[in-house]
């Protein structure tokens, strides 16, 4: 399918913009890019800005700084309030070195009202200050401590899904794989949003769309740079996950776009996934580039495919 006319509109304004060589492009630079920009965000029933307390593991002396995070509640249900909630962990996207709890507030409000649940949106460490396995070690501290508040937060305990987008979506699928690993906390449903998958970028789609479709592959390779370091190994399962031993996780949701570097490793990891004996469920949207859910007051579809996730 052709680019959707709203998609090839956007990257011909994206496009047109001065563009920094990759050389000269600093973290700071690349958050500052990333700021929200306001825009239409839908009403929910609450939101609440909180502190997830970090206790440090061994092999992190000294890591007790808790982690800032927005739990969205969705609209009352009247005499049903009491009732305990499914609950959706969130991470938000952006090569796991920019972005926050603000850009990606919109899409959490949509998440919210899709899914009827209560929304936890995580802000985890970010790199290169905070390297591989900061971010995954953060997320699953996350699900600790949802697993532990659950009923004071109103949270039905066997009903946590988890979700992200681009970089958060890998860190969504780490974490199941790390709930595996250590034998819990329960993780019913991940649901993965054009998932970065391998450091590798070199599959078809990477040369493909390697650039002018907004991500580009040199910046996901920067982007891997600046997670891994030169000191991280690789091959261990929680970086590239299409070299990781799949079974036995929870049943998976995966979501691609057609002209994204990313769309053919979102769909090996789907198909490693069933051919593990996972159930999973794979949609590659077609005529859309990567992110396209967060622009999503440009790209309606954005908004239907975040509710799509949800539909019985």
């Amino acid at each position: 399918m052709m680019l959707a006319p709203e998609v090839k509109a956007l990257l011909e304004f994206m496009n047109s913009q001065p563009q920094l060589p990759m050389a000269k492009v600093t973290p700071a630079l690349m958050r500052e890019g990333a700021k929200a920009v306001a825009g239409k965000v839908e009403p929910v029933y609450q939101v609440v800005n909180t502190l997830i307390p970090i206790v440090a593991r061994d092999n992190e002396p000294g890591r007790n700084d808790p982690l800032r995070a927005r739990i969205y509640y969705p609209e009352s249900t009247g005499e049903n309030d009491a009732a305990l909630l499914p609950a959706v962990l969130f991470f938000h996207g952006g090569g796991f070195v920019m972005c926050d709890l603000d850009s990606h507030d919109g899409m959490c409000r949509m998440l919210c009202n899709a899914s009827k649940a209560v929304v936890i949106s995580v802000d985890y460490r970010l790199a290169p200050e905070a390297q591989f396995p900061a971010a995954p070690e953060d997320a699953y501290r996350a699900l600790l401590w949802l697993q532990q508040e659950a009923e004071t937060l109103g949270i039905d305990v066997n009903a946590i899904s988890v979700c992200g987008d681009s970089a958060g979506a890998n860190l969504a699928a780490v974490l199941c794989l790390l709930a595996r690993d250590r034998q819990g906390p329960l993780i019913q449903r991940q649901l993965l949003l054009y998932p970065v998958i391998s450091p590798s970028c070199d599959t078809g789609s990477q040369h493909k769309f390697a650039k002018g479709y907004f991500l580009t592959r040199e910046q996901m390779q920067w982007f891997w740079k600046n997670y891994l370091g030169t000191r991280a190994n690789t091959n261990t399962p929680y970086v590239d996950l299409l070299g990781a031993e799949v079974a036995n996780l929870p049943p998976a949701v995966i979501i691609t776009a057609e002209y994204d570097p990313l769309c053919d490793e979102g769909r090996f990891y789907a198909e490693k996934l069933k051919a593990m004996g996972n159930a999973v469920e794979y949609r590659c949207v077609p005529g859309q580039i990567h992110g396209f859910c967060s622009f999503s007051d440009y790209i309606p579809q954005g908004r239907e495919v975040l509710y799509s996730l949800f539909k019985s």
